[in-house]
């Protein structure tokens, strides 16, 4: 009864290592040979049963994994358990990867390994093909950033960087940046396949910007699978890009259109080409669109920025003419009057004419002062170019010409500070010299310079009837704009005023390069 039972145990294991979906492998330790193998693993190595019993199970190892085999083998004679992937060979020499479990039993009384191996090739590819997408995932996120970078460091859309980086994302056999112009496309840059027949900058004609809305339907991109197609877009490419853009679509079989579009605006558009058919997807799509936008964007800031400037040239010209209205053109008519009567005064009051003489002389060089200034300000480099003690005697003069007050000046010469620094203290020294010729109703402005390796210091100081710096408006006496100009330089402002006792103001720069650390 005993040996019936152990006889249907040997059976039922026998069943299921036969029927395991599992390739197993039974080596003995001593020899290395095969000495038995279920038929999951005999097809798994495209042999049968017979011809794999007996054998070296090396012969089916690649060999770049027999040193994996060879250790998975001495390590079973400690007993413990031991997983590892093996690459295996077929019989015609194709290769496929294999995950391996072993323990070790006593089997017709040998010491023996008993393998599970499983098939894991597919899944082996599909992390591998995983990985690949995740590095080009990676790569394209990586380019837009570049890209993004670029582009927000500069107001300049530098065409031709922006087409190798599109291109390092979606593979194109050549493609153009194009902007609008008028009615027309004009290319910025081209890439790719040289295009000898090819003139540019290359125009193509729109026909009316309708056109250009209707091509890019909700500003997004077009892609066309077969230029040579019937279909309505493909027809509308072939009639868009006819007479010399015509050779854009030569040996080509796909295109894409990209706007760049800042809401309902179009810029301009990217336009790729490809050898294959339907080669763009819709992930190129958006691959493109976003570099598409990041460069309409720049654009638009560009456009801004010019409009900004020939806005600040104008405001800059009518300030201009204000000053010489307020002050040259006042300075010399009212020498023009004295010069006018001192003729008749002469033969009445002669020591009136000598005082005449005093103030047509004070208002000829105030009206020179403020000639000179006036220069300084269209010639922006003069700023930097003089001595900044020169540049506020410049201020001065032109001030005491303006209001006939005495301005004492105390500055020493040949102030060494850096560009911007020199043009802030310039400024600020200009507009409080303003307010006190229009606000102040001072008799006497004293400036004064100091300045050594670390601190320069500009005090200006009048007596003039005062204000309370808690009651004044925003903007009033342009302190906002002084504080700005003085803290974009890292400076400190103060002002000092009370009604009826005068105002000064001082502004403070320690240079950062001496400044001693505690």
């Amino acid at each position: 009864m005993q040996k019936s039972n152990l006889g249907l145990h040997e059976q039922a294991y026998r069943q299921i290592f036969e029927s395991a979906s599992d390739a197993i492998i039974i080596i003995d330790l001593e020899t290395s040979l095969v000495i038995d193998a279920n038929p999951a693993a005999c097809s798994m190595h495209d042999v049968t049963r017979e011809e794999f019993i007996g054998q070296q199970l090396a012969m089916y190892i690649h060999p770049e994994s027999q040193p994996d085999f060879e250790l998975y083998l001495q390590t079973a004679h400690s007993g413990s358990a031991y997983a590892t992937s093996i690459k295996h060979i077929f019989r015609d020499g194709q290769s496929f990867d294999a995950e391996w479990h072993r323990t070790v039993l006593t089997f017709n009384g040998r010491l023996c390994a008993l393998g599970i191996v499983r098939d894991v090739s597919k899944r082996i590819q599909a992390e591998q093909l995983l990985k690949k997408q995740m590095e080009t995932r990676t790569h394209e996120q990586e380019t837009l950033l570049e890209i993004s970078h670029t582009l927000a460091s500069t107001l300049q859309l530098q065409p031709d960087l922006i087409l190798e980086k599109l291109r390092e994302i979606i593979e194109f056999s050549h493609g153009g940046l194009f902007v609008v112009e008028n009615s027309s496309l004009v290319t910025l840059a081209m890439l790719g396949t040289p295009l000898p027949e090819l003139s540019l900058p290359l125009r193509i004609h729109l026909q009316g910007l309708e056109i250009l809305a209707g091509l890019f339907r909700h500003n997004h991109p077009v892609r066309i699978a077969d230029v040579r197609g019937d279909s309505p877009e493909a027809k509308a490419l072939n009639s868009l890009l006819n007479d010399g853009a015509a050779v854009l679509l030569k040996g080509m079989q796909s295109w894409m259109w990209v706007p760049l579009a800042v809401k309902n605006r179009i810029f301009g558009c990217f336009g790729v080409a490809h050898e294959i058919r339907d080669h763009f997807s819709p992930h190129h799509a958006d691959l493109a669109l976003s570099v598409a936008n990041q460069a309409a964007i720049t654009m638009a800031n560009a456009e801004l920025y010019e409009q900004a400037q020939t806005l600040a040239a104008f405001e800059e010209r009518q300030r201009l003419a204000r000053n010489l209205h307020d002050a040259i053109n006042q300075s010399l008519f009212s020498a023009s009057i004295i010069a006018d009567v001192m003729p008749r005064l002469w033969e009445r009051d002669q020591e009136q004419v000598h005082r005449s003489l005093g103030d047509l002389r004070r208002l000829i060089r105030g009206a020179q002062a403020e000639m000179r200034a006036l220069l300084a300000e269209l010639r922006p480099a003069t700023l930097t170019d003089s001595e900044l003690d020169d540049l506020i005697h410049l201020l001065g003069n032109a001030l005491s010409g303006w209001i006939d007050i005495p301005v004492i000046i105390k500055a020493p010469e040949k102030v060494a500070l850096p560009a911007e620094v020199q043009i802030a203290f310039y400024r600020v020294c200009q507009e409080a010299l303003n307010n006190v010729a229009k606000h102040a109703k001072a008799s006497l402005v004293e400036i004064t310079l100091t300045h050594d390796d670390v601190v320069t210091e500009l005090r200006i100081r009048d007596n003039g009837h005062g204000f309370d710096p808690e009651q004044t408006n925003p903007g009033h006496y342009g302190l906002k704009m002084m504080r700005e100009r003085t803290e974009a330089i890292g400076g400190q402002l103060s002002v000092t005023s009370q009604p009826g006792h005068g105002t000064e103001l001082v502004v403070r720069w320690i240079n950062p390069s001496r400044k001693e650390t505690p």
